[in-house]
């Protein structure tokens, strides 16, 4: 595969080193000094984009990539709110695009756990539930993109959640929040931790990334995976049809 890095911090830095290593080629890398070379020109020698970049950028590389049919796999969060536009374009460019809020494979079945906790403690009032998320002191979004996603197997119409809200800065709009901790802390690449505590006991699940290697393979899996393909997809589909 021809691969272009939209952005290139620590995370693209590594995939590049491992795409690489499989025998693939890095056409292009994006980074704020050199966004005017994200055009059609540049783009039409490129088999697929991986993104880590910024929240700010996100959108604008995703619409780039759609506009110039173009595959993409995003790894950058805190953009989904803008999803039902990104599926607008998707269908009207017959485009295809991959996002996951975490591409560790780990963490995605920490997602299955969690979804299935929340199913059997939805209406239990005797444990409280409460998330907290430790990253590195240069993550611009607060919380984490996983730590998103887990909280939402909490907020349904059948559970005693109606929203999530961070500790340091809770809602009032919300009667019954589940509360993230969001901590940054100097090299710690990402941990996520969900507590049930109880009178009688506690039930922890827990996910501790050593390294992004994980992260890294997986968006790289996920580029593979997405070839030949139109529409959004996410690791749900990755892992139904390896």
């Amino acid at each position: 595969m021809r691969i272009a890095l939209l952005g290139y911090g620590k995370m693209n830095q590594l995939i590049e080193k491992m795409a690489l290593a499989q025998g693939h080629l890095i056409g292009l890398k994006i980074n704020s000094e050199n966004i005017a070379d994200l055009n059609p020109q540049n783009l039409a020698k490129i088999d697929i984009a991986i993104d880590f970049s910024s929240p700010v950028v996100v959108l604008n590389n995703i619409e780039i990539c759609i506009k110039n049919n173009l595959p993409v796999v995003v790894g950058t969060t805190a953009w989904l709110e803008y999803l039902p536009t990104v599926q607008k374009w998707v269908s009207e460019y017959k485009a295809s695009l991959f996002y996951a809020s975490n591409f560790s494979l780990g963490v995605n079945i920490l997602f299955k756990i969690n979804a299935l906790l929340a199913q059997l403690l939805a209406q239990n009032a005797d444990y409280r539930i409460e998330m907290t998320e430790i990253h590195h002191v240069h993550k611009l979004d607060s919380p984490s993109g996983t730590a998103i996603e887990l909280a939402k197997a909490w907020i349904n119409p059948h559970s005693r959640f109606d929203a999530w809200a961070l500790a340091a800065n809770i809602n009032h709009n919300h009667n019954n929040p589940l509360i993230i901790n969001a901590l940054r802390q100097p090299e710690v690449v990402g941990t996520h931790i969900l507590t049930a505590t109880s009178e009688i006991d506690t039930m922890t699940i827990s996910h501790q990334a050593h390294s992004r290697q994980g992260f890294a393979q997986g968006a790289l899996a996920a580029a593979a995976w997405l070839k030949d393909k139109n529409g959004i997809f996410t690791m749900d589909d990755l892992l139904a049809n390896p």
